[in-house]
């Protein structure tokens, strides 16, 4: 951003301009809107990964991806980059800068149950409510 410039001329020196760049300054203190809009910013889903709770029929409850957010905030706040959040018997592969959920894995699709390229895990807390907040519902064959 560029600041905004003033000439003042002296008479005595007309030919010879001053310039003085004035600063302007900032009188709201506390976080500052970059770090208020980060916060805020809820997470998303690939398509990759919405394909997957569908096929999979996965449900998230808002308590569920309410936990899931957090679970993202604990992993951006201790350096995170790419995650594997638990939540109950679900897993999710996050990319933790975008807030983007990469993928979805439930108990009977977890394949090897090895997940590569992660650089950290992250358990979700335990909700409030009495209810979990995530479901897996098997369809019948």
């Amino acid at each position: 951003m560029t600041n905004p410039i003033h000439l003042d001329v002296n008479p005595s020196q007309a030919n010879a301009p001053q310039v003085t760049p004035v600063r302007q300054q900032s009188t709201v203190s506390g976080p500052s809107f970059a770090e208020t809009l980060a916060k805020t910013q809820q997470i998303r889903f690939s398509n990759h990964a919405q394909k997957r709770l569908e096929t999979r029929n996965i449900s998230l409850s808002d308590d569920g991806i309410s936990r899931l957010s957090k679970a993202v905030d604990k992993a951006q706040d201790r350096g995170g980059r790419e995650s594997l959040v638990l939540v109950d018997d679900l897993a999710f592969i996050v990319n933790v800068k975008e807030r983007l959920i990469v993928t979805a894995i439930d108990s009977q699709n977890r394949g090897e149950g090895v997940f590569t390229r992660i650089d950290s895990v992250v358990f979700a807390d335990p909700s409030d409510s009495a209810s979990a907040g995530v479901g897996s519902t098997l369809k019948s064959a």
